[in-house]
């Protein structure tokens, strides 16, 4: 196997229920997301890519740039949604807590669909989540 990484760099809010800690309250972090996707080294592309670094990362950062740069990701029955959307319409509702460990699966099934349609047989292999510049979770294959 021959695999690739990205990173993608971004910032995000959120809180989290049912857990009584300094998360529990809305706050704000610089996060970062590191990709990894692998091919067959003999099946690399005519270019001898896995996959092109700009094409994966494109995606990833279109995704986050819409999907939780500068957004409150929020869990669906969090009371305090009402009362942001308000005042900004940059909030997330997301069927779960949004802790690393969960946006980190996230975002592995959203590449690993997009992976689905490039006509490489490339497939994520891991993605880190860095929440801060010292504590990350990671999903992997």
């Amino acid at each position: 196997m021959t695999s690739v990484t990205i990173t993608v760099d971004f910032c995000y809010g959120h809180r989290l229920l049912d857990y009584d800690g300094k998360c529990a309250h809305l706050h704000g972090h610089n996060g970062r997301v590191e990709v990894c996707v692998h091919g067959v080294t003999d099946k690399l592309n005519r270019s001898g890519f896995v996959i092109d670094f700009s094409d994966i990362k494109a995606f990833v950062k279109s995704w986050i740039d819409e999907e939780w740069d500068h957004r409150m990701q929020l869990r669906s029955d969090d009371p305090v949604i009402g009362g942001i959307r308000e005042h900004d319409d940059k909030v997330r509702v997301v069927g779960f807590n949004p802790t690393a460990e969960n946006m980190a699966r996230e975002l592995f099934a959203v590449v690993g669909t997009f992976l689905s349609g490039v006509p490489e047989a490339v497939n994520v292999t891991s993605v880190k989540f860095w929440e801060t510049p010292t504590s990350f979770a990671e999903v992997t294959l």
